[in-house]
């Protein structure tokens, strides 16, 4: 969608193409408010800023349906879709599906949350080496992790489809 698109369309026209990005309706209302944006720049800092105010319930809220990394992904939602793309190869083999399960299976004991992390542009051993990493922090710095983590997809998916 063009910017132009982006900024003429009705909210309810929005809602499935920002929800995709991250399912926060707070979220969603702010950028749709700032509305008319001068460039895809403006936007994607606009939609990062306004991320860095998210709270731990509405990132758990947003990671309900969030595949794990690894996982074949469900269903033909566009954030099925987008977490289809980025998530690309991880786990194809065997081999590969059973230490994410195992490495997933470490997160989830240690913080009763689903590993997050942007997978878009990194590999599969540079994300394994971060969930292992991860496991040293606290509940609070992993909070904060998560949130980053959570709006990095999000900015990148939005400048994805607005241009």
């Amino acid at each position: 969608m063009k910017l132009s698109e982006f900024n003429e369309a009705t909210p309810g026209e929005l809602t499935e193409t920002l929800a995709a990005c991250a399912p926060i309706p707070s979220w969603r209302a702010a950028i749709l408010a700032r509305r008319p944006y001068d460039s895809v720049e403006e936007l994607t800092t606009t939609a990062a800023e306004l991320a860095q105010d998210w709270t731990d319930l509405e990132v758990d809220g947003a990671l309900e349906h969030h595949p794990r990394i690894g996982e074949k992904v469900q269903g033909s939602s566009r954030e099925a879709e987008a977490s289809r793309r980025e998530q690309g190869s991880l786990g194809a083999d065997e081999a590969a599906q059973a230490e994410w399960v195992s490495a997933n299976e470490a997160y989830e004991q240690r913080f009763d949350r689903i590993f997050l992390i942007r997978a878009a542009g990194r590999s599969d051993r540079e994300m394994r080496t971060q969930l292992a990493l991860r496991l040293q922090n606290t509940e609070e710095e992993e909070a904060v992790v998560r949130r980053q983590q959570l709006a990095e997809i999000a900015v990148l998916r939005l400048g994805q489809v607005v241009s």
